[in-house]
Parts: C-alpha cells; structure tokens; sequence
C-alpha cells in the first residue's frame, strides 16, 4: 500500500514538473547569418562539420520547408520579432537598398511595433540579444535609442548595431563602395546639395543675385564632398563597433575571439537566470562577410574560411561530438565558459527550454574575396540564394528541440515561416497575443508535436523589398506546394558576380524580368525550380493563377500604409546621430572589451 501510495506521489510530482516546465519554458533563439541551407550535415552535407547543431534536429524537430520572411537582414529579421510581413512596419524598402548600412541612420523597426521579448518580458522573462541587431538606432538625437534593443523588450544588449562588413575588417575589400556608391552616394550627393542649395537661395532671396547664389551652392557642395570623405576614410571606425546595452565597449570593431566573447556573454547570461524564466536571442555573426574565424578553427574545414566560420559557429552551439571534443580541450579559455547547450546541461535546464536554431536568409551565393575565394555558402539543391525569391534565397534551417515535450528525430515538410516563432513562444509564455493588429504567423506547436498534420499557412507571400514578388499556395487537400513569380531578377547562377556585378540583386527597373503570365512551379515536384509548368504541362495552370491572385487582392487589403523606414531620408549617414565613444579628432576610438580590458559582466 505505502509503495503504491509512494507511486501516484511520484507521478503527480513527475506530470506537475512536466507542465510547469512545458507553460513557462525557457527559449533560446539562435539565428545565423547567411547559412545556407545545404552548409549543415543535418540537410545533407558531407563535408562540413556540424555535430552540435545536428544534435538539434537528433533530438529536436527538422523543419524541411522553412521560409525566412524576406531574403536580406533587415526585413526579415523585423518579420522574426514581430511576427508579421516588414511591409506592415515600414521595414521593406521602395528604394534600392534593402537594408540600414549605417549606425548613424534615422530609420528603424518603429516603436509602436510589439515584439515578442516585449511580451515575455511582460510575463516576468529575462531577456537578452547577443550579436546582430541591424533593426536601427536613433531617431532625432544620437542618444534616444528609439530604435535600439533595449527599446524593444531586451534587458540586456551586447553586439553590434548594424551589421557585419568587409569594410569592417582591414584587408576584405569594400562592399559599401562597390555595391552601393552608384545607388546609394551619387544620388544624395546630388539630389541632397541642390535640393539645400535650392531652399537657401528661396528662403534668402538670392534669384535676383544668381553669383552670390551658385556661391552658397559651391560652398554648400564642398562641404558636403568633405563630409563624404571624411566618412568613407573613417567608415569602419564609425560604422563597425561592439556595444554592451547604450554603451560603446569597442570601437571600431576587433574581430579576435569574437565568437568566444559572444559566446561567453551567452553563457553568463543563462547562468545568471538559472532560477527564472529567461528568453535569449543569440543572433551570430557568421557567416556574413567579413568572414573570420579564430586561430584554433582557421584553416580546419575544407572549405576555406567559410567552412570554418560554420564550424566555429557550431562550437559555440554546444561541445558533443569528437571535432568539438578536440576543439574544447583545444580552446583552453573557451573551455573555460562552456557552450551554449553545455551550460542547459550543467544546470539541469534542458527539459525546460525551448531551443530553436535558424538563419535570417539563404547563403549568400554571390560572395567572392578579392583573392577569388568563395566566401559564400552553399543551399543544396536549391536554386538562388541571399536577396532573391528563388528557394535558396528564403529556405532557411528550421531546428527546435525541447526534450520531453518535442519528439526526436521528426522531419516535417510543412510550409513554415520564421514569423511563427513569435505567436509559439508568446503562447508558450502565457503572454496576450497582441489585438488590433494582423499577425502573419502561426502557432507551431500543435504541427511540432504531431497534434494536426497541415501547416496554418496556406498561403506565403514572398517580397523583394517592398515589392510583392512570388506567392506559395499549399492547398488544403492537396500535398501540391504552388509558387508563382511575378518578376524574378535577372540573376545568372554560372555568373560569380551574379546581378550585374551589384553584390545583391536589386528589386525593380531593369534588374528584373516581369513575367506575363506570371512564372508557374509545383514545388512538390520540382524543389529546384528548374521548369516552369505552362497550360500544355498543367492542366490547373489557370485555375491555381485565379486563386493566387484572390488570394493577392485579399492580402493586399490588410495592408496599411505605415511610414517607410528604409526611405532615402531613413538611410543617409546623418552626423548629428553618430555615436562615438571617444572625440571624432581622437577618430572614435575605445578598447573595452580585449583581453585585460574586459568589462565585468552585467549584473542585471
């Protein structure tokens, strides 16, 4: 009797510890960098070494069809956070550049947007971003931090602002220059200085006095040249620094045990909310260029300095594995810190988070080094890659693991959406999902553990900046997954220097190729959108057009118009909102965080 009563005791103990676990879990977010698909040997790869991040999909849920929200950084990290399309928050540009390339930008992910680290932070949830934010700053001043972390549900702050450059590391050439100076410096050189000049001569009343006016513009355009070059000279000391919440900590930017110190900021964070909930957001800078990879890892793939970014980036994952292994004892001090699914481990906080591992887009297929090396990834059988709509540019890995509530070793092909991350960890979280406002995502849970077998998203709107540029529509009793393109850009994949020697393909004008009728492809058949069907090879070719384009109308009805983020006037380097942590004469320059500099962890 005392052994059957001892029995029930435990099994009510054991069911209560699996529903406290499973309603206020912990959730940890790690998001790569343009990671291809196909660069992980959980989706196939043989040659690249990924015995951490496998271990997820081992003991975890592999997402087979998982889409990333837009194909470059900015937009489709927005969608991620708020879970809805960066068209409903102004985060998807008009212009040609998709993305913020300053810190000292006006533009960024508006503040009346709800991410889900506000939410959870609500619910009494720790939350950390460590590594890439690339959301925006300042607004008006270059100290209201509208735009910044810690203005959106983080508590702690410690990475970079922008985003990972060439121009940022010495001896990687420039991408600022070569992709961007004749859509991006030429036009605000002009455009900018006759418009000022323009404004002074009318507010002055100089059109009757034409010299002394096109002397104010000379001086006004000298000015403005030497304000360029003064930037372009200084660029990776006022565009490329390290950050731990408001504070520069490293300016410009050092790239030695990066990884590590990211790492180890991780790690402390987990370690300091062992008793209480806690999200974390560990957003990598691999391997985005510049590429880069500590002594211990560089030289160890066989794939260049990109296959040891990728293997370096699973190190910091977790430490199972005999590559790891040796790599662990290898790396004294990184021994020392213990990685990320380690620490779960040594405080017994496994079966009590939620961990999810992804990329923001495809593998930047385009990537080559001045010395001819391939420094972009690789997304398998797929087509395209980094700024385009083709798969390789939006399939992106999907990997949750949560023991004892998720089932190991399950494969799901499924159209999901990195969008959905929001309404699964919100629910998760006991957290009110926002009202009032359209969400793009859907709860994952009920698909990830086998509750319902059919995807909520019967339709995925794919958008090349702000411009609508395929549709996938899965319907409901079919295993048919139909994508149209609208327009696809004038990429050519036997070309290294891919859309027209631009670094990424652009959205509009004569980049692109409208199609009329729009291009037809059945994924579930051909993944590699390799031919388009026509009325001869698809009987349903009109019939699936007709429902997409319902399906346009409809979608494009739920959209509001919302101030444009990535508007010229939202992406100029505007001086008076550059952060420096030093004199501009002592060229913003501050060493906090090397080896005998380091700055004690925060408390928080």
């Amino acid at each position: 009797m005392k052994l059957l009563l001892f029995l029930i005791i435990y099994q009510c103990t054991i069911n209560s510890f699996k529903t406290q676990s499973a309603s206020n879990p912990n959730i940890i977010l790690l998001m790569a960098d343009d990671l291809g698909i196909g660069d992980l040997g959980c989706y196939g790869n043989r040659t690249l070494r990924t015995p951490n991040i496998d271990r997820l999909a081992e003991e975890g849920v592999t997402l087979t069809q998982h889409i990333a929200a837009s194909p470059l950084c900015t937009p489709s990290r927005a969608a991620f956070l708020t879970g809805r399309y960066p068209i409903r928050s102004g985060m998807a540009a008009f212009s040609r550049v998709g993305v913020f390339l300053f810190s000292a930008s006006s533009g960024g992910l508006p503040s009346e947007e709800i991410t889900f680290s506000k939410l959870l932070k609500k619910r009494g949830y720790a939350t950390a971003l460590i590594g890439k934010w690339h959301l925006g700053m300042n607004c008006e001043s270059n100290n209201d931090f509208c735009h910044h972390p810690l203005s959106h549900g983080f508590d702690y702050f410690y990475g970079l602002p922008v985003t990972n450059l060439r121009d940022c590391r010495p001896g990687q050439g420039s991408v600022f220059l070569k992709g961007v100076q004749k859509s991006l410096v030429i036009p605000i050189q002009i455009a900018g200085i006759t418009l000022v000049c323009l404004a002074i001569v009318q507010y002055i009343g100089l059109l009757k006095v034409p010299f002394q006016a096109l002397g104010y513009c000379l001086v006004i355009t000298a000015l403005s040249l030497a304000g360029l070059i003064f930037f372009f000279y200084h660029f990776r000391h006022l565009n490329c620094f390290l950050m731990r919440d408001h504070q520069i900590i490293q300016q410009p930017l050092s790239y030695d045990n990066l990884t590590q110190r990211l790492t180890k900021e991780a790690v402390q964070f987990i370690g300091r909310n062992t008793d209480a909930p806690f999200l974390l957001v560990l957003s990598y800078l691999h391997v985005h260029t510049a590429l880069y990879a500590s002594k211990t890892f560089k030289g160890k793939s066989k794939h260049g300095l990109y296959g040891d970014a990728v293997e370096e980036m699973d190190w910091s994952v977790g430490i199972k594995g005999l590559f790891a292994t040796v790599m662990h004892l290898l790396l004294n001090e990184a021994a020392k810190i213990g990685q990320v699914l380690d620490v779960l481990e040594k405080y017994e906080l496994s079966d009590k988070t939620l961990v999810y591992f992804t990329s923001d887009q495809g593998a930047h297929v385009e990537e080559i080094s001045s010395s001819g090396e391939v420094h972009g990834g690789y997304n398998g059988i797929y087509k395209g890659g980094k700024s385009t709509n083709w798969e390789g540019g939006i399939r992106v890995p999907g990997l949750l693991r949560w023991p004892g509530v998720l089932q190991a070793g399950v494969s799901i092909d499924e159209p999901t959406s990195n969008m959905d991350i929001f309404p699964t960890i919100v629910k998760l979280a006991k957290a009110q999902l926002p009202s009032g406002r359209i969400l793009d995502g859907h709860d994952l849970m009920p698909l990830l553990q086998g509750k319902v077998a059919r995807s909520k998203h019967e339709f995925l709107f794919h958008y090349c900046n702000a411009y609508l540029n395929a549709v996938r529509w899965h319907p409901g009793n079919s295993e048919s997954v139909w994508k149209v393109f609208f327009f696809t850009p004038n990429f050519s994949p036997e070309d290294s220097n891919g859309c027209y020697d631009s670094h990424v393909c652009f959205c509009h004008e004569g980049f692109i190729t409208w199609h009329h009728p729009p291009l037809l492809f059945d994924l579930s058949r051909d993944p590699e959108e390799k031919v388009p069907l026509t009325p001869e090879t698809e009987s349903r070719f009109y019939e699936v057009l007709r429902v997409i384009e319902l399906a346009v109308d409809n979608h494009t009805r739920s959209l509001d118009a919302v101030p444009d983020q990535l508007s010229w006037n939202n992406l100029i380097w505007k001086p008076w909102l550059q952060l420096c942590c030093s004199s501009v004469s002592e060229s913003c320059y501050c060493d906090y965080d090397s080896e005998g500099h380091l700055l004690e962890g925060h408390s928080g």
